[in-house]
């Protein structure tokens, strides 16, 4: 079926994908002392994309192993993962549900519900239909960015005594390769 919005995403495939964790990145970035950015990524997580035949009826779960973050320092990394921040051993997990799929000028967005440290708020993702085609086994593969920011107090992440060195402001980069079932 074609609509006007499929029109104008190239390539366009309706189906259910599965997010391949070797060619995607979900990564953030936070302002340090207020004059640089520290940068992170999570090394494990897992998701799903149903692109529907009405991209807006589309939607997209996923799940991000907290412990795996992972900034390049490992005394860092392990404060991260205390109480003080994203206290994995209580919340081993953060999940994004999306709720709706809607355009706004020449994009679309993702809306949903992000999950972190027990703590479920509204967000929403801007996306990037970066297209689809065929990945290296001959299936079907299609590429998106998205990008969000979230106040990290929000969720109830406080830093403890550090926290008043990094910006509550948490900017969010996810790469997705994902790959048709």
């Amino acid at each position: 079926m074609s609509t006007p919005l499929t029109d104008a995403l190239p390539g366009y495939t309706a189906g259910t994908w599965i997010i391949d964790p070797v060619h995607s990145e979900i990564s953030f970035s936070v302002r340090h002392l207020g004059i640089a950015k520290t940068r992170g990524r999570f090394d494990s997580f897992e998701g799903e994309i149903v692109t529907a035949e009405d991209p807006l009826k589309s939607s997209v779960t996923a799940t991000i192993q907290t412990a795996s973050i992972n900034t390049g320092n490992d005394m860092r990394d392990d404060h991260v993962r205390s109480e003080d921040f994203l206290h994995v051993e209580e919340f081993p997990t953060m999940t994004f549900t999306s709720t709706g799929v809607r355009s706004e000028g020449e994009g679309l967005l993702v809306d949903g519900e992000l999950t972190l440290r027990g703590v479920t708020k509204p967000v929403t993702l801007e996306l990037e239909l970066n297209g689809f085609g065929t990945g290296m086994e001959g299936k079907p593969a299609a590429g998106f960015t998205a990008t969000t920011e979230i106040s990290r107090k929000d969720f109830g992440v406080t830093g403890g005594a550090a926290g008043a060195a990094v910006s509550e402001a948490v900017k969010i980069t996810i790469e997705v390769e994902a790959h048709q079932q």
